[in-house]
């Protein structure tokens, strides 16, 4: 909550961003936030490892690892727009725990614990049950460099078939599927801290969620995620592109979403 506060307060008054390796932007909100958390992670749990977005960086001696993106979300950010959330996800063992989407401008937590289901605020969450593409509602990143995605030759007739269509970025998209307000998810470009505490939400909702290979790991550097019944659908455009392999998940990933 607190470091959603700090990088609300950089929003309304105000930031200019510079450019990363990758080309995607940062701002002073980005690295201050990501500090302030790094900091209140160390003074509870000294002995678990953190993995930030923007250099924080601890070895875990407890089996435990904080997976921080500071703000999921910097071009919406950058535009005074509400879509962009604090992301926090907890690994154990390897295995993501626990997860916590915060939307600042929203005033919304989305969170999750394995085992324990997915809530908004404190309100419980599960996915809808619309069953067909007809009826659902596709979400779609990666819109400004469709070329990169590797079924983008038939992408657009896949998509026809879908009661609507939406891309309004991988947090605010992915958490649309948890609460039942979208079926489909598709996220072509992704690093372990945009996916890690979402993952865990979405499950906990009920949702599938995979790569485009067919692993279904946080650090395949990419995945869908969808409602049980419309996982053939998904699986069809993936396997009809070769996107969609019998092998297990990748290791971490080099590109990164657009933020």
């Amino acid at each position: 909550m607190h470091a959603g506060e700090l990088a609300l307060g950089y929003q309304r008054s105000g930031v200019t961003a510079e450019a990363k390796l990758d080309l995607s932007p940062v701002t002073i909100a980005d690295k201050e936030s990501e500090k302030l958390i790094a900091r209140r992670i160390t003074e509870v749990f000294p002995e678990d490892g953190i993995l930030g977005e923007e250099g924080a960086a601890r070895e875990s001696s407890s089996g435990r690892r904080w997976i921080v993106d500071p703000i999921d979300g910097t071009r919406d950010f950058l535009r005074g727009l509400p879509l962009w959330a604090v992301l926090i996800g907890l690994e154990v063992n390897g295995q993501v725990a626990a997860g916590v989407a915060h939307f600042p401008s929203l005033n919304q937590s989305y969170f999750a614990v394995r085992g324990a289901g997915a809530f908004l605020n404190d309100s419980p969450i599960r996915i809808s049950r619309r069953t067909t593409p007809e009826e659902a509602t596709l979400c779609v990143n990666g819109f400004n460099n469709p070329a990169a995605m590797p079924f983008h030759g038939c992408m657009f007739d896949w998509m026809a078939r879908f009661w609507a269509v939406r891309s309004m970025g991988g947090c605010t998209d992915a958490m649309l599927v948890a609460s039942g307000r979208a079926e489909v998810w598709i996220e072509p470009h992704a690093q372990p801290w945009d996916l890690a505490p979402l993952r865990v939400i979405l499950e906990e909702a009920g949702a599938r969620f995979f790569n485009f290979d067919g692993g279904e790991s946080i650090y395949g550097g990419n995945c869908a995620a969808c409602v049980p019944a419309l996982e053939p659908a998904v699986r069809e455009l993936l396997q009809a592109t070769g996107s969609l392999a019998a092998g297990s998940s990748r290791g971490p990933a080099s590109g990164s979403r657009e933020d």
